[in-house]
């Protein structure tokens, strides 16, 4: 071959034929070969779970949820005063920020002193920031006694401040109430309303509309007339009408636990329609028929083959069932006819800010309803990151 036609050969890449590019060869495939047989091995809820956590704003949402469960678990702890503590020298005072410089220098975090005048045009008593009086805020300091979850005795605080001065993120309310300790005892309340009532309303889901789908026939019409007897009824009016049933001389725990029931038994239809739905499509599958032919029973079958099979999507909508439980509270106690005081929760908060003049005095008291917007938007992520993760194989 002469010299211009080997200069005009293609130039072959025959890669590099080291011992080190062939053994990294060699590991990229181990790793492929081992992510796959991970795929092919694991679980359906592994799956789900993997897929679940590449949705950003599901964990986001998943992380806030975290730390809201977590503030009504210890809220006595976290809360530097008592849900019904009052400071009647601070009547509607405006909520203290957290600084962190004086005179043009770094201070520990520490909050400006709060001084009451009187407005020359209004005549009504304000607050003023007094710049002279500072604050250092101190971590695990003592405060006034409380009983963490109404068993141990305690008077430990996560912050606060010395010698009997106060502080108010949140402002106080017409009493003198810490806001920023109401709220975080309102999460309590709130929270575990909508939990209780979806597991309520999952168990009526699950038992009602599995019934109804699996054994069919005149079982099936009763339940889904009555169901659609439910639905059809406006549910603010139903709300009030149960509301207004509850007893005037039940205790506060009697009323909570009254309110669960009530939100539970309205919303467990939803739940039972989808259930009945999906039972009605793979009732006739082969490994139900299997079941059958071994001699199990109906219940048996419904619970530990039917139901796994779609429990993914039933997890879906009860995560977004929550949020909707949540706002029928808030809803019921903004309108005074579900949890009164001295019980707190976001919606008892906010029922003090129905009137425009207080709202443009004090326009702090509707801090409560972020937080229920702030819950809501969580449950909704995760919801989403659900709704995708029920189906791990897709893209």
């Amino acid at each position: 071959m002469s010299d211009k036609q080997i200069e005009s050969a293609p130039d072959l890449n025959l890669g590099d034929t080291s011992p080190f590019a062939a053994e990294a060869s060699a590991t990229s495939t181990a790793a492929a070969e081992f992510e796959n047989d991970k795929l092919f091995v694991a679980s359906q809820y592994k799956l789900m779970w993997w897929k679940f956590r590449k949705h950003k704003m599901a964990m986001f949402g998943a992380s806030v949820m975290l730390v809201l469960y977590f503030i009504a678990i210890f809220v006595e702890f976290l809360a530097p005063y008592g849900s019904l503590e009052r400071n009647t020298a601070f009547r509607n005072a405006p909520p203290q920020r957290i600084r962190i410089f004086h005179d043009g220098g770094l201070h520990r975090p520490f909050v400006y002193g709060l001084a009451l005048e009187r407005d020359p045009v209004t005549w009504r008593n304000v607050f003023t920031i007094d710049e002279t009086q500072v604050y250092p805020i101190r971590l695990f300091v003592r405060g006034s006694d409380y009983r963490f979850w109404g068993l141990f005795r305690g008077n430990l605080r996560l912050f606060g401040l010395d010698d009997g001065n106060k502080v108010f993120l949140f402002g106080t309310d017409s009493f003198g109430r810490d806001l920023f300790s109401r709220v975080l005892y309102g999460a309590r309340i709130s929270l575990t309303v909508g939990l209780l009532g979806v597991i309520l309303s999952f168990f009526l889901g699950l038992v009602i509309g599995g019934l109804s789908g699996y054994l069919g026939g005149i079982t099936d019409v009763i339940i889904q007339r009555i169901i659609e007897f439910l639905r059809s009824i406006p549910t603010i009016p139903l709300w009030l009408t149960l509301a207004a049933a509850i007893p005037a001389s039940w205790s506060a725990v009697q009323v909570y636990f009254a309110i669960t029931l009530i939100l539970a038994l309205v919303n467990w239809t939803g739940l039972a329609r989808i259930v009945r739905s999906k039972l009605m499509s793979i009732k006739n599958e082969d490994f139900v028929i299997a079941a059958k032919v071994n001699g199990g029973r109906d219940m048996y079958i419904i619970v530990k083959h039917l139901i796994p099979s779609f429990l993914s999507f039933v997890i879906v909508s009860l995560t977004l069932q929550v949020p909707g439980m949540i706002l029928a509270e808030t809803a019921l106690s903004y309108l005074g006819l579900g949890l009164t005081p001295p019980i707190v929760s976001w919606g008892v908060l906010l029922s003090e800010a129905q009137n425009v003049q207080i709202i443009a005095m004090t326009p702090w008291l509707l801090i409560p309803g972020i937080w229920v917007i702030a819950t809501v938007l969580a449950f909704n992520f995760i919801g989403d990151g659900l709704r995708d993760a029920a189906d791990p194989y897709s893209r």
